[in-house]
């Protein structure tokens, strides 16, 4: 829905993840093999997706200051699953996160390059800036790339003129 430039880094991944269902028409992209193909999703793992899914857009409610949606397993809990290690390379010396069960692979299950890319956000200090749109037929992910880092909205043009016509209309 947003019109906004996606994510830095490895907050793409969250973003798009998140942006997998359509909650106003109840679209969901990982019905399809190719929706699961771009996460590396079987369909056996569609139900952890979902349910990773719907935790991380709760975490990207919580930062627009919004409440939850509804009641989900807490992402912290299911990071638990996936523990990160510091690869090296011993080439350069450069230091990256890995999946602590695939460190030299490269490439882990969803939930592990999720994991990585929430450590990666912290250390860069945007995991914070990825939020949900406060419409609750919305909740679409987006970057909030504001200089006082308080968008509301995933597009000014639709859900925050749906927003303030609401509102005017109210008074």
């Amino acid at each position: 829905m947003s019109e906004r430039s996606p994510a830095p880094g490895g907050l793409e991944l969250i973003q798009s993840l998140v942006n997998t269902l359509d909650i106003e028409s109840g679209a969901d992209s990982l019905d399809t093999a190719e929706g699961r193909a771009h996460f590396g999703l079987a369909e056996e793992d569609l139900p952890r997706a979902r349910e990773l899914r719907e935790s991380l857009r709760v975490a990207l409610l919580a930062h627009a200051g919004h409440p939850p949606h509804r009641a989900v397993t807490p992402l912290g809990e299911l990071l638990t699953a996936s523990p990160l290690v510091v690869a090296v390379d011993p080439a350069d010396g450069s230091a990256t996160l890995a999946p602590a069960a695939l460190a030299s692979a490269g490439e882990g299950p969803l939930l592990s390059r999720v994991a990585a890319a929430i450590a990666h956000a912290l250390v860069e200090g945007t995991w914070h800036r990825l939020k949900a749109c406060e419409a609750a037929d919305c909740h679409w992910a987006y970057y909030d790339r504001s200089p006082a880092g308080r968008g509301r909205w995933c597009s000014m043009q639709v859900c925050g003129a749906r927003a303030k016509m609401r509102r005017y209309r109210a008074k």
